[in-house]
C-alpha cells in the first residue's frame, strides 16, 4: 500500500474493502485528493529514500577523492590538474553537506510540527546537492580522463557526460512538470 491510498475498511454492508472508493474521480483517471497530513508524511519520506541514495554516492566518492592527494601519483600533477582537484574535493565536500542537512534539520525540528518546512528546506538542498554532486562528477571524470585521454577529447567527453546529467537530472524532470501542470489545466477547463 502507498501512502496515498487508504488503509483497508469496512463497506456498509460489512465487507472488506481495499480503501479506494469510486467516487467517480477513479473512473476518470483522477486520484481522489490526498489529505494535507498524508501528503506532507509521503513527500517526507520520499525526500528520506532519496536522500539515502545520493549520501552513499557521494560519502563513496568524497572518500575516494580525500584519498588521491595521498597516492605518489598526485606530487607529478601538473598545476592545472590540482586546481581542478581542489574544485572536486570542494564541491564533493558541499555536496555532502547539502545531501546530509536534511538528517541534520530533521533531527533538530522534530517534534516542532514544522514538517512542511522541515520537507521544502529538505527539497531545495536535495537540489543544490544534486547540482554539487553532478560538478563533482564532472570534475572527477575530467581529472581522470586528462590523463588517459590525448588533448582536448577529455574536456569534450566530460561536457557530454554533463549535458547528459543536465538533460537527465534537471530538463526531464523540468519538462514532465510542466507537461503535467499542462493537463492539469486542461483538465480544470
Amino acid at each position: 500500500m502507498t501512502m496515498t491510498e487508504q488503509p483497508a475498511g469496512r463497506t456498509e454492508n460489512g465487507h472488506a474493502c481495499c480503501g479506494h472508493h469510486d467516487d467517480g474521480a477513479a473512473r476518470h483517471g483522477a486520484e481522489p485528493p490526498e489529505p494535507a497530513r498524508e501528503r506532507v508524511n509521503r513527500r517526507w519520506n520520499e525526500v528520506l529514500q532519496e536522500t539515502r541514495v545520493t549520501q552513499t554516492g557521494v560519502q563513496i566518492l568524497f572518500g575516494f577523492l580525500l584519498s588521491v592527494a595521498f597516492t605518489p601519483l598526485f606530487r607529478e600533477l601538473a598545476t592545472p590538474d590540482k586546481v581542478i582537484y581542489v574544485m572536486t574535493v570542494v564541491f564533493g565536500a558541499a555536496a555532502t553537506g547539502s545531501l546530509i542537512a536534511p538528517v541534520s534539520i530533521h533531527r533538530f525540528l522534530s517534534g516542532q510540527r514544522m514538517k512542511d518546512e522541515v520537507v521544502e528546506a529538505a527539497g531545495r538542498l536535495m537540489v543544490c546537492g544534486m547540482v554539487l554532486l553532478a560538478l563533482t562528477i564532472g570534475c572527477t571524470l575530467l581529472l581522470i580522463l586528462r590523463f588517459v585521454v590525448p588533448g582536448v577529447l577529455a574536456e569534450v567527453l566530460v561536457g557530454a557526460v554533463m549535458l547528459w546529467f543536465g538533460l537527465c537530472w534537471y530538463v526531464l524532470p523540468l519538462r514532465l512538470r510542466r507537461k503535467a501542470a499542462r493537463r492539469a489545466e486542461r483538465e480544470q477547463a
